[in-house]
């Protein structure tokens, strides 16, 4: 299988209209377009039922201490967990692309609830629903897309896997708010192949 984008190349960094946040030199960021990026993919597998798509940036750190707190930097060494930005199911078959902007369009405040997607095509929530909790401006579920915003003062640039599954599902067996975590789980056993395109992001004016 391939995946492409005219959005950014491949392992090069991504423009900050696809992102939830910006460089901002006086707050160190800001709001952005919070776009989510075109994609299409090729050589499909035989057998394929539906596409499950996932971007995920492995880079998060697991520890909020240092995180966006002036004068310091996030550890280059702090282990590093996984934060989903988007997780879509039963895409059919005979979809083999997605329009930028055409399933998020902006940052939605407490999370979108119906994101737009493809006729058939469920989305879970993303780690935003998480990040968000307790704050009574922002918190709530955040389902479909929500683009990269890492903390402005880490010390490694983070990268998002975009990635396309080849399943056998004629419906994948995730539910409602379902996860990450959840999603994995269930594709084990049930992919027929898999492509990805990987984008780098910083909100780090060192690193920019």
């Amino acid at each position: 299988m391939k995946i492409t984008t005219t959005a950014f190349e491949h392992g090069q960094p991504i423009p900050e209209q696809f992102a939830f946040c910006k460089y901002d030199a006086s707050d160190h960021v800001a709001m952005s377009n919070n776009l989510n990026p075109d994609l299409a993919w090729s050589d499909v597998p035989d057998g394929t039922k539906s596409f499950v798509l996932v971007c995920v940036d492995p880079d998060v750190p697991t520890k909020p201490d240092d995180v966006n707190q002036e004068d310091r930097e996030v550890p280059e060494d702090l282990p590093r967990m996984d934060f989903h930005h988007w997780l879509m199911v039963d895409i059919p078959a005979d979809v083999t692309s997605i329009a930028a902007g055409s399933c998020c369009d902006g940052i939605t405040p407490h999370g979108k609830h119906d994101p737009e997607g493809p006729a058939g095509s469920r989305q879970g929530i993303n780690n935003y629903t998480d990040w968000f909790a307790g704050d009574k401006d922002m918190e709530g579920q955040y389902f479909g897309y929500d683009g990269p915003c890492p903390p402005w003062n880490d010390s490694i640039i983070h990268h998002y896997h975009f990635r396309i599954y080849a399943t056998d599902f004629e419906r994948c067996p995730v539910e409602g708010a379902f996860t990450g975590q959840d999603l994995m789980q269930a594709l084990e056993g049930h992919v027929l192949g898999v492509a990805e395109v990987m984008g780098t992001y910083t909100l780090n004016p060192r690193l920019r």
